[in-house]
């Protein structure tokens, strides 16, 4: 399919030939027939993007910030790898668009094949062929309303959001100070609410679509004798700012042009720099829009589908967005006046280019994909590529799912290994598999994971998806014959686990996880360090994990699991491995939660294994970032070892220090890489033994119910 995309590192923009995303749970597939682009919201992305690397540090000092605390923890060179594989990671342009569906999701009964939606979103409504948006940010077109208004519908329900926060009442005077697109649907929704509406714009042609559009008064200069007469010397009720603007004149003429207690709502890009004095005197109710409405930035709502009671919230984003739709069917307001240009998605460019240099006037720009009364066809899964030739002795790599971890991490480990010829990759969203997959030389990028699966010429696949989706790929990769190479965790729950032995023992493949702490060069020196003992360890593994917001989806119960069986699990292997020995007994007990922390993300967990060696991991979130994330000490038979975060080891015996220090923090990917690949050509056992991985992943299984139940488990071996 045909998709607009941004390089974030270059700015360059270009429609690709992508794969359509793959159909989820709780969505649906839509073919687009309309989307909109946004010149406000857009252009901010688009010329954030065309900054130099200079330029994109002073516009996110955040983010510079996050960039030096990572090179001091982990190094440069790690570091790096991580600034590349952001810049490298393309854009999707667009959160505005209609069409039809195609497919229908499980678990969905509103939508069926061939319904007219409007769908929204950043990263849903994309300008692409084909999208897959979830249940809460797709809306059905009335009967008879066009495409070319429906997909307007999401820019519409930003604006409605806007004048649900005014609050507005039959005979107020409401100004709103920017007439773009937005600023055009408020003055409209204004005048739907019985209001009187004083519009301001520096283009003169806003200013006349406007007061013609409903506006009472409107003006291209001088908005305080404007709104001096427009509101007979009282000030205005209340006044919406949607101009685009780093000046913050915009909030200061929005205070000096309200009356005494009125409001004034932000939805435009501006300045907000206050003027505490004006606002003050006249104590101002100053209030922010969030985008489309209540749902907005909820993962639960957009993305797992879960709606917001009506009675208790009445209007939500979706809800917005099915308002706008009526509205206009209704004729309530009229859209086909605000919309300027027309473009073919192939010659999505022109439109970009006209944004940026304004070479004429502009407001409302649509990209067209195809006729409206089509046939609702699904989209072809792959997008063919690299074809040249590879050694029959190289292993073929299969990669399902392709994130920040094997952007940043994997991929680079297997290119320096070596061993291996990329073949086929798959992602949710076609646009990343085929981006990486024209980056490291994969033959074919698909969003349908069977593909990668069953391909011939794939000996090994990767699974690096999201939790809750290692265990049923896992169990097909073994099912299909194939080597399985799968990050933490191996599985969430025992019965998972026992369906990947079940797989296993039929299969002439075999399973490694990614526990790679194991492989770290100073973890070797330390399992060294006590290899000739005759007693058991004491062990104490310190984790600095920091704050994740309580939305992320590592603390879905479905998803992610939490964080312990999510992340936990590579600290318990670490244990397990020192030890020896296999993990006998479990006991963790955590804080309780609170607002800002979770329960499960501040604990203690104490492991007995069956050597008589204990360790204890203390696992928390209530840490400062600028202490080392992981810290881990070994005490046995007079001797001890302190192994700081990757960076440096301290080996004490007999009254002797040894220390060792590495510039660049390694935890050992490399070496799991590349002795898993030695062990598929050798068919071998793997580096991680498969039973050593059940026995890490049980005992983590265990802490989480230890937690729960506020008992110890014991464990079977």
């Amino acid at each position: 399919m045909r998709q607009l995309i941004q390089s974030y590192r270059s700015g360059e923009m270009k429609v690709e030939e992508v794969p359509p995303p793959t159909l989820r749970p709780g969505g649906v597939l839509v073919r687009t027939v309309r989307s909109l682009v946004s010149a406000g919201t857009e252009k901010m992305i688009v010329d954030l993007a065309q900054k130099s690397l200079l330029g994109k540090a002073r516009a996110r000092p955040d983010l510079v910030r996050k960039v030096v605390d990572s090179a001091r923890k982990q190094g440069l060179v790690n570091t790096l790898h991580k600034v590349r594989t952001k810049l490298d990671t393309p854009i999707p342009l667009g959160y505005s668009s209609a069409g039809i569906v195609v497919e229908v999701g499980e678990g969905i009964s509103e939508f069926r094949v061939g319904d007219r939606v409007a769908c929204g979103g950043a990263g849903y409504a994309n300008h692409a062929d084909y999208n897959f948006v979830p249940r809460n940010l797709a809306a059905k077109i009335p009967e008879g309303l066009s495409m070319d208004v429906a997909c307007s519908a999401t820019v519409g329900s930003i604006a409605l959001q806007a004048v649900r926060q005014v609050e507005p009442t039959i005979g107020e005077r409401v100004a709103v100070l920017g007439l773009g697109l937005i600023g055009q649907f408020c003055v409209q929704l204004l005048r739907a609410n019985g209001c009187r509406v004083l519009g301001f714009d520096p283009d003169p042609d806003r200013a006349r679509l406007a007061e013609s559009l409903g506006a009472q008064m409107t003006v291209s200069a001088d908005p305080e004798a404007a709104a001096e007469r427009f509101s007979q010397g009282q000030g205005c009720d209340a006044v919406i700012v949607s101009a685009s603007t780093p000046s913050a004149r915009p909030i200061e003429q929005a205070g000096e042009i309200s009356r005494l207690n009125g409001r004034v709502v932000v939805v435009g890009l501006v300045g907000m720099e206050v003027p505490r004095s004006l606002y003050y005197r006249k104590e101002l109710d100053l209030r922010m829009s969030m985008s489309y409405g209540p749902g907005r930035y909820d993962p639960n709502f957009e993305e797992r589908g879960f709606d917001y009671p009506i009675a208790h919230v009445r209007w939500t984003e979706q809800r917005n967005l099915q308002t706008i739709l009526e509205l206009s069917s209704d004729k309530r307001i009229d859209i086909e006046p605000l919309i300027s240009h027309r473009y073919e998605i192939e010659a999505a460019l022109e439109a970009y280019e006209l944004i940026s240099r304004a070479t004429e006037p502009f407001l409302g720009i649509l990209l067209q994909y195809g006729a409206d009364d089509e046939a609702a066809v699904r989209p072809t899964p792959s997008v063919r590529m690299n074809t040249a030739r590879v050694s029959s002795e190289a292993i073929g790599v299969g990669l399902l799912g392709a994130g920040s971890f094997g952007q940043s991490v994997l991929l680079p480990a297997l290119r320096h290994v070596g061993g291996s010829h990329n073949v086929a990759i798959a992602s949710a969203g076609g646009m990343t598999a085929q981006r990486i997959g024209e980056q490291y030389g994969f033959r074919l990028a698909t969003s349908n994971a069977e593909e990668v699966i069953h391909h011939h010429d794939v000996d090994a696949l990767f699974v690096l998806t999201r939790h809750d989706l290692h265990a049923p790929l896992i169990v097909s990769g073994l099912e299909a014959g194939k080597h399985v190479f799968t990050e933490k965790p191996l599985a969430l729950n025992g019965s998972e686990i026992e369906a990947i032995e079940k797989a296993r023992e039929r299969s002439p493949g075999d399973v490694m996880v990614g526990f790679n702490r194991r492989f770290a060069p100073l973890v070797t020196q330390l399992r060294e360090h006590f290899a000739d003992r005759t007693h058991p360890l004491m062990m104490t593994y310190r984790v600095n994990a920091g704050v994740l917001p309580h939305d992320h989806w590592q603390h879905d119960s479905v998803e992610g699991g939490g964080r312990i069986l999510g992340e936990a699990c590579h600290f318990i292997d670490l244990l397990h491995y020192l030890a020896g020995s296999p993990p006998e007994r479990v006991f963790a007990q955590g804080t309780p939660g609170d607002g800002r922390y979770r329960g499960d993300d501040n604990v203690t967990i104490s492991i007995s294994f069956s050597d008589g060696s204990v360790g204890t991991l203390l696992y928390t979130a209530m840490g400062d970032s600028r202490v080392p994330k992981e810290y881990v000490e070994v005490f046995g038979e007079g001797r001890v070892g302190i192994l700081r975060d990757y960076r440096s080891l301290e080996l004490v015996r007999d009254g002797r220090s040894h220390s060792s220090k590495v510039a660049n923090q390694d935890k050992g990917f490399d070496s799991e890489i590349r002795l898993f690949l030695k062990s598929v050509t050798e068919h071998g056992e793997m580096p991680v033994p498969f039973e050593q991985a059940v026995a890490s992943t049980r005992a983590t299984i265990a802490a989480v119910e230890s937690l729960r139940t506020g008992e110890p488990r014991l464990l079977r071996n």
